[in-house]
C-alpha cells in the first residue's frame, strides 16, 4: 500500500516550523472539509488523512519518530505492515508518552466534561522595551493571535441543538488499553483522539473543535526592575482548549533594547564618562543624569586616570524584590584637548618647561623599564 508522505500531504517542507505546519493544516482542512463539499467521500478521506498527518507532526516526539522511521514508526514494534483493529498500538511515541509522560510533564490532558479534555497550548510573546521602561515599569498593550472558545456552540464543538455522544471505542475514558507481551499500555483513543466524545453534527464555526482563531488585545503591567529574559506569566491567556478544555497560559519574555549611555549588569548601571584633562588633573565635580531623572553629582578626585571607576550608591536599577536600588558606576575617560587657542598653548608650554617627571610617575616608570630592558 502506498502511503503519502505527511509533509507532502500538508504541503510543507520537512524543515517547516510548528506555526507553518499548523497554518497549512488549517487552510487545507477548511478546503476539503466534508461539510463544505456536500459530504463527498474523497473530501472526507482527504480530511481524515490531513488530520492524521497534523496529529503526528504537531507532536515533537511523534514528529521525531516519523522523521527517523517514516510510517513504520506507527506500527507494532516499529515495523511491519498495518495491524488494524482496536488493539493496534499506533506509534511507539504514543507508548512512550503514556509510560513516561506523567513523570516528564508531557501529559496535557485531564478529566473533564465528557471524559478527557485537552488543555490549550501555552503561547510565547517576545516583548522589547527600553531601559527607561525597565527602570520605571509601565503598562503595555499587546496584540496576540490565539484561539478562543467558540461562541455559537459554547465550546462544545457540536452544532446548536445537538450534542456529543460517548465514544464507543474507549467508553468515554479517552484512553484504550493494548497488550504487548508482558506489558499492558494505555494510549490515546484513535477514534475520539482522547476527548472521550464523538460529535455527529459538528459546529460550522469551529468545525467541531470548540474553539476559533481570534486576535486578542491584552494589557500587562511591566514591573520596575525587569531584566533581559524576565518571564511574565498571564494565566489562562493562551490558546483555548479543545471542546471546553482549559486554556493555556501566555508567557511574555522581556528583551532590553540597547541603551545609548548605560549598560546593565543585574541592578548595576555602567556608563563611560569623558572628563577634561584639567578636571582630571585638578579634581572637581561633574553631573551625571540617571534613569531616575535625577542629576547625580560625582566628585572627581585630583589626578584621576582613565579607566578609574567611581560608584554612586543607590542610583542603579531597582530590584524586583523591592529591596531598593543598585549602584551606578561611572568609568572615567580622560579627554585630551584637540583644539587649543594660542594662549592655552602658551600656558601648556610653560607648564611643560616646569615638568620634572614626578607629575606622571607611570610614564616615568614605563620609560625607565624600557631603558633597563635595552641595557642602559
Amino acid at each position: 500500500m502506498v502511503e503519502t508522505d505527511y509533509y507532502e500531504l500538508l504541503q510543507v517542507e520537512r524543515t517547516a516550523d510548528d506555526k507553518t505546519i499548523k497554518s497549512s493544516y488549517r487552510r487545507l482542512a477548511m478546503e476539503c472539509h466534508p461539510d463544505r463539499n456536500g459530504g463527498c467521500r474523497d473530501s472526507e478521506a482527504k480530511f481524515k488523512a490531513l488530520s492524521e498527518a497534523y496529529d503526528c507532526l504537531k507532536d515533537p516526539q511523534k514528529r521525531a519518530a516519523y522523521d527517523r522511521f517514516g510510517h513504520a514508526a506507527f506500527r507494532n514494534g516499529g515495523g511491519g505492515g498495518p495491524q488494524g483493529g482496536p488493539q493496534d498500538f499506533g506509534s511507539f511515541a504514543d507508548i512512550f508518552d503514556n509510560i513516561f509522560g506523567e513523570f516528564m510533564g508531557g501529559a496535557q490532558q485531564g478529566r473533564g466534561r465528557g471524559g478527557n479534555v485537552r488543555r490549550g497550548s501555552d503561547l510565547r510573546y517576545d516583548l522589547e522595551i527600553n531601559l527607561e521602561d525597565a527602570f520605571h515599569g509601565r503598562p503595555v498593550e499587546l496584540t496576540v493571535d490565539t484561539t478562543a472558545r467558540c461562541e455559537p456552540c459554547d465550546g462544545s464543538g457540536a452544532k446548536a441543538g445537538t450534542g456529543a455522544s460517548t465514544c464507543t471505542m474507549c467508553g468515554g475514558r479517552g484512553q484504550v488499553r493494548a497488550r504487548n507481551g508482558f506489558f499492558v499500555v494505555e494510549q490515546t483513543c484513535p477514534t475520539c483522539r482522547g476527548v472521550g466524545e464523538m460529535i455527529a453534527d459538528p459546529c460550522q464555526s469551529c468545525r467541531g473543535e470548540g474553539r476559533v482563531e481570534k486576535r486578542k488585545q491584552l494589557k500587562v503591567d511591566i514591573p520596575a526592575g525587569v531584566d533581559e529574559g524576565t518571564r511574565i506569566r498571564l494565566a489562562g491567556e493562551g490558546e483555548a482548549g479543545v471542546r471546553c478544555g482549559p486554556p493555556g497560559d501566555l508567557y511574555i519574555f522581556i528583551h532590553l533594547a540597547r541603551h545609548e549611555i548605560f549598560q546593565r549588569d543585574g541592578t548595576t548601571l555602567f556608563a563611560r564618562c569623558p572628563v577634561s584633562f584639567t578636571t582630571a588633573a585638578l579634581g572637581g565635580c561633574i553631573e551625571v543624569p540617571g534613569l531616575d531623572k535625577v542629576k547625580h553629582e560625582i566628585k572627581i578626585p585630583a589626578g584621576i586616570q582613565s579607566g578609574k571607576q567611581l560608584r554612586q550608591r543607590g542610583a542603579g536599577m531597582p530590584s524586583m524584590n523591592g529591596r531598593g536600588h543598585g549602584d551606578m558606576v561611572i568609568q572615567v575617560e580622560v579627554e585630551t584637548p584637540t583644539k587649543l587657542s594660542a594662549k592655552q598653548r602658551e600656558i601648556l608650554e610653560a607648564f611643560r618647561e616646569t615638568e620634572t617627571g614626578e607629575e606622571c610617575p607611570n610614564s616615568k616608570g614605563f620609560f625607565q623599564k624600557i631603558k633597563t630592558a635595552l641595557g642602559g
